[in-house]
């Protein structure tokens, strides 16, 4: 009984430690043209949701995302709280219903930089230890 507990445990620190291993290895990045260098969760959120088009600074921001992959499923999650399925559905009932359009996808952490880079506004994500030459990191607060 003590072995099967000790088994629980270990297994949900394992869990603990992959989700917030998991929740670091994702930073967002903008172009330089967005005024601000924080975003809050919600904000970041709304975003990428299609629900706001502008950051609270007044800067007018344009989302993009990564067609798939470990990073993008990470910022997916942790994020917006679905799954990749999930969201695109919630995408394309935005253009069926005529309120939004799907963001830009893109192929890799490298095509998110240099879009955001020579995008006005854009805003995207890569894996933490991605190169992010040309933009700004966004503190998520």
């Amino acid at each position: 009984m003590i072995y099967l507990q000790a088994l629980l445990v270990a297994a949900g620190l394992l869990t603990f430690a992959a989700g917030n291993a998991q929740a670091g290895s994702v930073k967002i990045i903008a172009n330089l043209s967005v005024k601000s260098d924080t975003i809050s969760t919600d904000e970041l959120k709304s975003v990428f949701l299609g629900e706001q088009s502008s950051l609270n600074d007044g800067s007018h921001v344009e989302p993009v995302l990564e067609k798939g992959g470990a990073t993008h499923e990470a910022f997916v999650k942790e994020y917006l709280g679905k799954s990749d399925s999930a969201l695109q559905i919630y995408y394309r009932s935005l253009v069926f219903t005529g309120k939004g359009s799907m963001p830009k996808a893109v192929g890799s952490d490298a095509d998110v930089v240099a879009y955001v880079a020579k995008t006005k506004g854009a805003i995207g994500y890569v894996a933490s230890g991605a190169r992010a030459e040309g933009v700004k990191r966004l503190e998520v607060k």
